[in-house]
């Protein structure tokens, strides 16, 4: 099976030569854009554990032919203690690349801020393992962060397929955000943002960015106190990160002009050796490097940052509706539209995930009166609790 072990087709990957050509996938008017002769050179940092070799050294070969030599200084290899050492090591005999070995299994977080840690430019690019820069995707963003040293800013991400490894552009109107389970999502820019966007070169404001590709100051990373190092393996870091940089007096910014494809896995090929779902733990000089930072509340950063998402405001508990073996799911749609329900084995599986069942809202109810089950949508408020489906509150 060639996606058993890396999740995408590792065949498809090693038949693609290291240099191989790409689609200029930005906006015509970005090949006008002129930017400052004397950016800052930047130190790339990229971590990896059990790399399929093919898709790494595209990564390191798209870089380094796609990038003015004068704007990297160099290009850091951190091996989160993969099975074979030599997969980083073979890869040193290239100009500008270092490699960094952990002697046991860190994660993300804690490669990254290793990674960090010994480069020595003033500013950071964080990029993953299976990637492909576009034509000029890395001056846009160091001049953006060279204009205000606060910004952290991310390029158009682009979709390599996992399949065939096709080049695909993604749409230059998205950015980052998250629903109240804390998963990220692509979504629209809202029609305010983009109304007031006459330029297509001009950069997206963003809550959050995906996290995978970014380039930060290193001075700022290190003054909002880097990554949180008790953070486990991978997941969450975007977040945490993004929430920081708005809230103690930065910005975070999707720069259309630099474009970067990722293969987007559906599963992760590596374990999580601690396990996933681990209690959190003494959090307190976090909470202290906020008070002296300053940081503002996230009540601030919802209501400047991402007012797009709304809270919740009369939730009853996170779960299903569940009576022994059996749970109420949403099943499909029919021809009308109308979302069918109905009573099946709790899969526990991400296709019938835990939900939050609210006390009342203005667009949904299950009547009871109809066979199949529907959800349809209601004018009143409603209980959804079965004993008083209609009663008012």
């Amino acid at each position: 099976d060639p996606y058993r072990q890396h999740a995408f087709n590792q065949l498809e990957s090693d038949k693609l030569s290291s240099d191989r050509p790409i689609r200029d996938t930005r906006h015509y008017r970005c090949t006008s854009v002129r930017y400052d002769a004397d950016l800052p050179a930047t130190s790339l940092i990229i971590t990896f554990h059990n790399e399929a070799r093919s898709a790494l050294l595209r990564t390191v070969k798209s870089v380094l032919n796609r990038t003015p030599p004068n704007l990297i200084q160099e290009i850091i290899l951190v091996d989160d203690f993969s099975s074979d050492p030599e997969d980083c090591q073979l890869l040193t005999k290239i100009p500008k690349v270092k490699c960094l070995r952990n002697i046991r299994r860190e994660g993300l977080i804690r490669s990254r801020v290793r990674g960090a840690e010994v480069a020595t430019a003033d500013i950071l690019t964080f990029l993953d393992s299976h990637c492909e820069v576009n034509s000029e995707w890395l001056q846009p963003m160091l001049q953006r962060v060279k204009e205000d040293y606060t910004r952290v800013v991310s390029p158009i991400i682009d979709v390599i397929s996992l399949d065939n490894f096709a080049y695909l552009a993604a749409s230059a109107d998205l950015r980052g955000g998250f629903d109240w389970s804390l998963h990220f999502k692509w979504e629209q820019i809202p029609i305010e943002q983009k109304m007031s966007r006459t330029d297509p070169t001009q950069s997206i404001r963003t809550p959050v960015i995906a996290g995978g590709i970014f380039v930060i100051n290193k001075s700022w990373f290190n003054h909002l106190g880097k990554y949180d190092t008790q953070m486990d393996i991978w997941g969450g870091e975007n977040f945490e990160l993004s929430f920081r940089v708005w809230m103690c007096g930065g910005s975070l910014e999707i720069v259309p002009c630099s474009r970067v494809g990722h293969v987007f896995r559906k599963r992760h090929p590596y374990d999580f050796p601690e396990g996933n779902a681990l209690t959190y733990i003494n959090i307190a000089d976090r909470v202290e490097q906020r008070r002296k930072l300053n940081c503002k509340s996230f009540q601030w950063y919802l209501e400047k940052v991402y007012p797009e998402l709304k809270v919740p405001e009369k939730d009853l508990i996170p779960g299903i509706i569940r009576q022994g073996g059996n749970c109420l799911e949403s099943w499909a749609q029919d021809s009308t539209g109308n979302m069918l329900a109905g009573i099946g084995n709790c899969k526990g599986t991400v296709n019938n995930p835990p939900v939050t069942q609210v006390r009342w809202a203005s667009a949904w109810c299950f009547p009871l009166s109809s066979a199949p089950l529907y959800v349809l949508p209601v004018i009143e408020k409603v209980s959804l609790a079965f004993l008083d489906l209609y009663r008012d509150e």
